[in-house]
């Protein structure tokens, strides 16, 4: 069983402007996740997929072994869904199954990456996986209702079931069923815990603060 290991860049970013070249702890923050998946055992292949011609020549300067896949036209913008991403690049591929992160996950390592591909190949009935992170805290709805507490018994939020939060890490699908329901996940996800740690998704400037200063005591 093949896997190619996909990350999507693109080249306008509006939280935090150039962030995939932005430097981070002495080197361009796709060059960590890029790192990760070359020296994960259990992928085959890393692509690229962009829109930018200045990412596709950072790319191929740092790693000439990866694969570039330039993004369609009709796919190009901020709106456009990472669904259709996706299953666009799994129709001009040929792995058995398609694991996407991000280049916003520099902290995410290759044994990590090794344990969820073994956790997805295991026999069971999910379809896909998607890394999340364990939460134990006490949350409400908006209208005040506690969600995974009995506010009457104020029990210690070590004590609390998780709750999941998906971390935009990890996915991970067959080719195939990504190409036939053009979504990365399917209907029974199987939920891949992984430490706090490294789950760090850089979406706003204090995300890359954090990830910086993590990567510089590491």
């Amino acid at each position: 069983m093949s896997v190619v290991g996909l990350i999507p860049m693109k080249g306008h970013s509006e939280r935090v402007p150039g962030k995939n070249l932005r430097e981070i702890a002495g080197r361009p923050l796709f060059h960590w996740i890029v790192e990760t998946l070359l020296k994960a055992d259990s992928i085959d292949e890393v692509i690229v997929d962009t829109d930018s011609d200045e990412i596709e020549h950072a790319v191929r300067d740092a790693f000439p072994s990866i694969s570039i896949h330039r993004r369609p036209d009709h796919l190009h913008g901020d709106l456009v869904p990472m669904h259709d991403v996706v299953a666009e690049v799994a129709s001009s591929v040929g792995h058995d199954h398609l694991l996407q992160t991000h280049a916003t996950n520099p902290l995410l390592r290759p044994a990590t990456v090794d344990r969820a591909i073994s956790a997805f190949l295991e026999p069971g009935s999910h379809d896909s996986l998607m890394s999340v992170t364990a939460l134990q805290t006490r949350f409400y709805f908006a209208d005040g209702r506690p969600v995974n507490h009995d506010p009457e018994v104020l029990a210690r939020t070590q004590d609390l079931d998780p709750i999941y939060e998906e971390n935009s890490n990890i996915y991970i699908s067959p080719r195939q069923q990504i190409i036939d329901t053009g979504r990365r996940i399917g209907s029974r996800p199987k939920l891949f815990p992984m430490p706090r740690d490294e789950a760090i998704d850089i979406d706003e400037e204090l995300d890359f603060l954090v990830a910086e200063f993590m990567l510089s005591r590491a």
